[in-house]
């Protein structure tokens, strides 16, 4: 399906997503058919220790659809990507995992959701953290130059997940970990192309 993706497609499926997160950058609740905000932290197993730390303004922004940690540590010392960072959540707990020897670097396309993952890193004086805007499929980093990359419900937004899985293989080191935590369409997708790419764009 990604080969038969048009230029003109593209455009309107990165309208739609930046369209949408812009509102999520504002508040997620009532824009996700799961648990946002705290009740998602909390859903979804993520550290109760790390989840005290964050404020309540930050916790109320997190969208995500799983826990990239259940797959893993992230140990002191790590330097940590997170593609497709939104409001920056789980970029602030990897640094916090990471501790001030380490660091997190989060990256998203949207540049309202970078200022509310500013804004968090702000309220939680996290100083370990940093945010940028740039696309998973063209990392702006070197080869070899993180321990973890992490991310959380935005490759299916993606049109070619071939190349953000590519780039996120480059710019880990050597015997570094993919962690990923995502949406999976389970039946098949609509026939009609046209249909494909409305659903997609909403």
């Amino acid at each position: 399906m990604e080969e038969k993706i048009t230029q003109k497609d593209r455009t309107r499926i990165q309208a739609g997503i930046r369209g949408k997160y812009r509102k999520v950058a504002q508040s997620p609740g009532g824009l996700f058919k799961y648990p946002t905000g705290r009740a998602g932290l909390e859903g979804l197993a993520y550290d109760p220790d790390q989840i005290k730390r964050l404020p309540e303004p930050v916790a109320a922004s997190y969208c995500g659809v799983g826990n990239p940690f259940s797959l893993g540590p992230v140990n002191p010392g790590d330097a940590v990507l997170d593609i497709g960072c939104g409001a920056g959540v789980d970029t602030l707990i990897a640094a916090l995992m990471a501790g001030p020897p380490g660091k997190a670097v989060g990256v998203d396309v949207v540049p309202e959701m970078l200022a509310r993952a500013e804004e968090n890193r702000r309220l939680t004086g996290i100083e370990n953290a940093s945010f940028q805007q740039a696309s998973g499929e063209k990392l702006p980093f070197g080869d070899g130059s993180f321990d973890v990359v992490i991310s959380n419900g935005v490759i299916n937004l993606i049109p070619d997940k071939a190349s953000v899985l590519k780039e996120a293989w480059r710019v880990l080191k050597p015997g570094g970990r993919l962690m990923i935590a995502d949406q999976m369409l389970a039946d098949a997708p609509p026939r009609d192309p046209a249909v494909r790419i409305d659903k997609w764009a909403q």
